[in-house]
């Protein structure tokens, strides 16, 4: 019998989530899937320059699993730049910290936190967003129960405590 995967924790959705050679046609590639709990994980230790057990902390998850999963997508990201295949970001066990939302009217986005429901855009004052995080699914964890479409903060939904949230 499977183990039940814990949720990782993922700070905000990728803001894209698909990237090819130029003047390839996506059809005409191999596309690559990193999954956004690898996205993550490049993000914390590679970006950030987390190490391995304080960036497993920010996940929620144990050092050895996060030391598999920089591995994999470290592989899957250099397989994409050497052998110019496409990279696809989507899928796996996540659930989100933060949303990005995009203004309808201007296009600027913005980090908001998941309860905000009084969010005006500080370019052009708008109130019509649409949730990056929303396209993703807000993750595997939450998608079949969070059927009403609502999103939602941390902690009601994927069997983590709210003491357990990660910085």
């Amino acid at each position: 019998m499977d183990r039940t995967r814990k949720c990782r924790m993922v700070k905000n959705p990728p803001k894209h989530n698909l990237f090819k050679p130029t003047g390839v046609a996506i059809n005409d590639l191999e596309v690559i899937n990193l999954t956004i709990d690898e996205f993550e994980a490049i993000r914390l230790a590679d970006l950030e320059g987390l190490d391995q057990q304080e960036a497993s902390e920010r996940m929620g998850i144990s050092r050895p699993t996060f030391t598999r999963l920089i591995q994999k997508a470290r592989l899957k990201v250099a397989t994409f730049l050497v052998e110019s295949r496409g990279l696809n970001i989507e899928g796996g066990n996540i659930h989100f910290k933060k949303d990005i939302v995009e203004c309808l009217d201007c296009g600027t986005r913005i980090e908001i936190e998941f309860e905000n429901k009084d969010v005006k855009c500080p370019n052009c004052g708008s109130t019509n967003f649409a949730s990056i995080a929303a396209k993703y699914g807000h993750g595997r964890c939450c998608r079949n129960r969070n059927r009403g479409g609502q999103m939602h903060g941390h902690g009601r939904h994927c069997g983590q405590g709210q003491n357990k949230q990660p910085k």
